[in-house]
């Protein structure tokens, strides 16, 4: 007996596994987390302490009270030449100088 694979069963496959390395790859809110101090000047993702409204108003780089969103587990890795410890905080922080 011959196998033969019809050009709609290989679409099918084909169409099955993008759709399921696209849900696969998805992140969601809980997979990501606020850091404060590794944002740029103006790059920050909310937030940046009094008299600021929110997105892009950061004043300066490594600003400790403005926060990027970033993936969980990795803020506390990601350099802050400001942070009292020298990475990323989950908190606000008094910059050092």
């Amino acid at each position: 007996m011959e196998n033969k694979i019809s050009k709609s069963g290989v679409a099918l496959a084909l169409s099955t596994a993008l759709a399921l390395s696209a849900t696969s790859g998805t992140v969601t809110a809980s997979d990501k987390e606020k850091c404060y101090g590794v944002a740029l000047a103006g790059e920050n993702d909310c937030k940046a302490g009094p008299g600021t409204s929110c997105a892009g108003s950061s004043t300066r780089d490594y600003q400790g009270n403005a926060w990027s969103i970033v993936a969980k587990g990795t803020c506390e890795t990601l350099n802050s030449p400001t942070s009292p410890t020298g990475k990323g905080q989950l908190m606000t922080f008094e910059e050092k100088m």
